[in-house]
């Protein structure tokens, strides 16, 4: 395959973390590098061990498989395999290849001589991983407090944490982390649809600019935030919504035991209300 003209401007030597020129090379069109390697690895190891854990099971039901995370009475320890000892592999396999596959994206910007935005907006998706299968359980003392890799089983876990705290609705960085999401989806939707409405006209007009883009905006809530603007808008956005869902379940136990609804007694105890 051709390559394409985009290629050329990082298909060049340097730019890498680790290897140097033995780790700088492409796989048709996709570079690879040490991280590349390692992801792979990683990931092909994670996939064998939950094929695995699933033949261990009683079902091979694509929802029902389930690999649990140790019992509590084994704390911070190693577990046998077949008693939590493969989710904590399969756990280390996935923290390995996500943060192998960010640091690609590393070299790969480096390369372009662009910034960390994209490995670093990564970083924060690793981030809230890592706070339900590390951070939490470790300030929890026990990894089974980490959620189990499956998909009924998962549901089910967070359905038990949820009413584990009577309504973690009630949690105001879940508040939070739920407004961001809701808001992303709102600028991406109207981001989008401003963008193919231009890029579509009626059969015979001419294609439209960024100036009936930012035209339309105005005219609808009196604002343009610009071309340049909406995307750093939307990422603030992404990155906020993936940071405070994380922060909503790490408080959730290490920080605070009872009921979410109890939090807000504070607002009941303001003295606008005597």
């Amino acid at each position: 395959m051709s390559m394409l003209s985009f290629e050329r401007k990082y298909r060049v030597r340097g730019g890498t973390l680790v290897g140097g020129d033995l780790f700088d090379f492409w796989v048709g069109p996709f570079y690879v590098g040490f991280f590349g390697v390692t992801t792979a690895f990683f990931a092909i190891l994670g996939t064998a061990l939950i094929v695995w854990g699933a033949a261990l099971g009683p079902t091979w039901n694509l929802w029902q498989i389930n690999i649990a995370p140790p019992d509590l009475k084994y704390g911070l320890g190693l577990a046998p395999l077949r008693e939590g000892g493969l989710w904590q592999l399969i756990t280390i396999c996935a923290i390995g290849a996500f943060g192998s596959w960010a640091l690609r994206e590393v070299e790969i910007c480096r390369k372009l001589g662009i910034g960390y935005h994209v490995p670093v907006a990564f970083g924060v998706a690793i981030f809230a991983y890592v706070t339900l299968v590390v951070i939490r359980p470790v300030l929890l003392g026990a990894w089974g407090h980490g959620f189990p890799y499956g998909i009924f089983s998962h549901l089910d876990w967070v359905s038990n944490v949820g009413y584990q705290y009577l309504h973690f609705h009630y949690n105001p960085a879940h508040m939070l982390a739920v407004t961001f999401f809701f808001t992303t989806t709102l600028a991406l939707a109207l981001h989008g649809s401003l963008v193919l409405s231009a890029a579509n006209p009626k059969k015979g007009e001419p294609m439209k600019t960024a100036e009936h883009e930012n035209g339309f905006f105005r005219d609808t809530i009196g604002y343009s935030i610009g071309a340049l603007g909406i995307h750093r808008l939307g990422l603030f956005l992404a990155l906020s919504a993936g940071f405070w869902s994380a922060v909503c379940i790490v408080i959730s136990g290490p920080f605070w035991t009872r009921g979410w609804p109890e939090w807000w007694t504070w607002w009941l105890d303001l003295p606008i209300w005597r």
